[in-house]
C-alpha cells in the first residue's frame, strides 16, 4: 500500500498539470473537445436513429408475418414458391418436435401452417391467390402485428373464424371485394383432386412489403378440408412413451433354418392385426393443445428474446436432429427470418453504414488528438527542456502528454454523451414520420442502448491516448541540451 499511494499522487498531479497545460491554450482546446464532440453526437445520434429504423422494419416483417424463426420439412424451402402440398410434416414427425418447442425456454410462442395456393373467385373474375391456414389464437400469439393489417370494416376477434377469409389488399382492390362479400376458393391436394369450396369475406389486410404482400388467411381446419387432408396415427411406440398406448410386443425372431417338415406341420400364422391407433393420436394431440393430429407446412416461431435467435436455432437444431429420413438427414429445416425477407439486406446495410460511421470518428479523434499535441509539442519545446534538465524522467514527460490527451478526449466524450442523450430524448418528444413501401405513417422512435453509448465512448476515450502516444513519445526523447538552446 506505501508503493501504490505515491504512484497514485503522482498520476494526480500529472493530472492536475496537464488540465492547467490544456487550460493555457483555451482556445485549441475548446476547438478540438468541440470537433470531438460534434463527431461522437453524430455517431450516437445516426447510431439511435439508425438502429431504430432497421428494429421497427424487422419487427413489421417478424411481428405481422414470419416470426422470429420457421421450421420446414427437408426440401420444402427449396420449392417453397409453388407452396407443395407434397411435402408437408407429418404428426409422426411432430410429436418430438412440438415437445420441443414447448420445453424450449426462449420460445413465447408458436404457429403450424398450412401453405397453399389456390384459384380465388368472386363469381366475375378469377386470379390466384396464396394462403395460409392457421390457428387464430396461435398465429395472434406468434406474429402480433397481423391483427393491425386487418383494415377498417374487417373483423379480428378471432383473426379468421371458420367458414371465412382474410383477403390481401391488392386482391380485393383489383376485383372490387369487400367484406361480408362471398367468394370461392378452388384448389388441387397432393393426389392431383381438386376440391372447391364457399367462403364469406371477414376482413380486407393491409399489404406490407416483400413476401406475403398476397397473402391471405383462413383458418387451418377450413384448408384442411378445402385439400381433403386427413388425420393420421404415430407409431405405437411414440404414443406408449407419452403414455397413449401400450408398448408393442417384441416380435420373436424366426428361425433362419426351417426343416422342410416343420413348413409342412405347422400351417402359416395369420400376421396380428395393426390397432387402430388414430384414437390415441387425437387424444395425444388434443390433450397437448397442439389441435389435430394432422399435416403442417411450416411453423413460425415467436422468440421472447430475438438476439437470442442463433442460440435458439442452433439448440432446437441439435434437439430434433436424430429425427432422419432415409437418406440419413434431419428431416427438419430451421431458418432465421432473414431466410424469407429480402429487407435483411437492407439491413446488414444499415449495419455496414453505422461501422463507417464509427471509423469516421475514429480517423476525426485521431487526427485532432495528434494535430493539437504536436503543435503543443513543438510550442514547448523550450520547456520540454527545461524540466528534463532538472532531472524530470522521460516515462513523466510522456505520461503528462498522455495525460492531455485522456483529458480531451474525456472532455469530449463527456459533452459528447450528454448533448447525443438530450438529442435522442428531444427526437423522442418530436413525431417523426415516414413511410416504407406501401406502409405510410411509422413513426420513428429513436433509441439508443447503454452498451453502444459505453462502447463508443470508451472507443473514443481510448483513440485519444493513442493518439497522443507519438507526439509524447516525441516530447520524452529530446535530448535537454538542444531543446534548451530552441528559438
Amino acid at each position: 500500500m506505501s508503493r501504490k499511494r505515491p504512484q497514485v499522487i503522482a498520476m494526480l498531479d500529472l493530472l492536475k498539470i496537464a488540465s492547467r497545460n490544456l487550460w493555457r491554450y483555451r482556445r485549441r482546446t475548446l476547438m478540438t473537445s468541440l470537433l470531438i464532440t460534434v463527431g461522437l453526437v453524430a455517431v450516437l445520434l445516426f447510431t439511435a436513429v439508425a438502429g431504430s429504423f432497421k428494429a421497427m422494419m424487422v419487427g413489421q416483417f417478424t411481428d405481422s408475418m414470419v416470426g422470429h424463426m420457421q421450421v420446414h420439412r427437408r426440401g420444402y424451402v427449396g420449392a417453397m414458391e409453388s407452396l407443395p402440398v407434397d411435402r408437408n410434416m407429418r404428426p409422426r414427425m411432430l410429436v418430438k418436435l412440438y415437445q420441443e418447442l414447448d420445453k424450449s425456454e426462449t420460445i413465447e410462442s408458436w404457429s403450424p401452417r398450412i401453405k397453399l395456393m389456390a384459384m380465388f373467385s368472386n363469381f366475375v373474375s378469377t386470379t390466384s391467390i396464396r394462403l395460409n391456414g392457421v390457428y387464430p389464437e396461435r398465429e395472434a400469439a406468434t406474429v402480433p402485428l397481423v391483427l393491425n393489417r386487418v383494415l377498417e370494416g374487417g373483423s379480428v376477434d378471432p383473426l379468421v373464424k371458420h367458414g371465412h377469409i382474410q383477403v390481401p389488399e391488392l386482391i380485393a382492390k383489383g376485383m372490387n371485394i369487400k367484406v361480408g362479400d362471398t367468394v370461392v376458393l378452388v384448389a388441387t391436394n397432393k393426389d392431383g383432386s381438386v376440391n372447391g369450396k364457399t367462403f364469406v369475406v371477414q376482413g380486407i389486410l393491409e399489404s406490407i412489403s416483400g413476401p406475403g404482400g398476397r397473402d391471405g388467411y383462413l383458418h387451418i381446419e377450413d384448408a384442411r378440408d378445402l385439400l381433403r387432408i386427413q388425420d393420421q396415427a404415430v407409431e405405437q411406440a411414440v404414443l406408449a412413451e407419452q403414455g397413449y398406448a401400450e408398448a408393442p410386443a417384441p416380435v420373436p425372431r424366426a428361425s433362419l433354418k426351417l426343416k422342410q417338415d416343420d413348413l409342412k406341420s405347422e400351417p402359416p400364422q395369420p400376421l396380428p392385426e395393426r390397432p387402430d391407433l388414430l384414437p390415441a393420436t387425437r387424444s395425444l394431440f388434443s390433450d397437448k393443445g397442439w389441435g389435430r393430429a394432422s399435416e403442417v407446412s411450416e411453423i413460425a416461431i415467436r422468440l421472447r428474446d430475438p438476439a437470442k435467435l442463433d442460440a435458439t436455432l442452433q439448440d432446437l437444431e441439435n434437439r430434433v436432429a436424430d429425427i432422419k429420413n432415409r437418406r440419413g438427414l434431419s428431416i427438419f429445416q430451421l431458418h432465421p427470418w432473414q431466410r424469407f425477407v429480402p429487407f435483411s439486406k437492407i439491413a446488414d446495410m444499415i449495419d455496414l453504414m453505422t461501422l463507417f460511421v464509427h471509423i469516421i470518428l475514429i480517423s476525426v479523434v485521431l487526427i485532432s488528438i495528434m494535430n493539437v499535441l504536436i503543435m503543443a509539442v513543438y510550442e514547448r519545446i523550450r520547456e520540454i527542456g527545461t524540466i528534463s534538465a532538472i532531472g524530470t524522467r522521460p516515462a513523466t514527460i510522456l505520461g503528462l502528454f498522455v495525460s492531455e490527451g485522456l483529458l480531451l478526449g474525456l472532455i469530449g466524450t463527456l459533452v459528447g454523451v450528454t448533448v447525443s442523450l438530450v438529442g435522442i430524448y428531444a427526437l423522442n418528444t418530436m413525431t417523426i414520420t415516414f413511410s416504407f413501401g406501401r406502409q405510410e405513417n411509422l413513426i420513428l422512435v429513436p433509441t439508443i442502448s447503454a452498451a453502444d453509448v459505453l462502447i463508443t465512448g470508451a472507443l473514443t476515450i481510448l483513440v485519444a491516448v493513442l493518439a497522443s502516444l507519438q507526439p509524447a513519445w516525441k516530447a520524452s526523447r529530446m535530448d535537454p541540451i538542444t531543446a534548451l538552446r530552441h528559438v
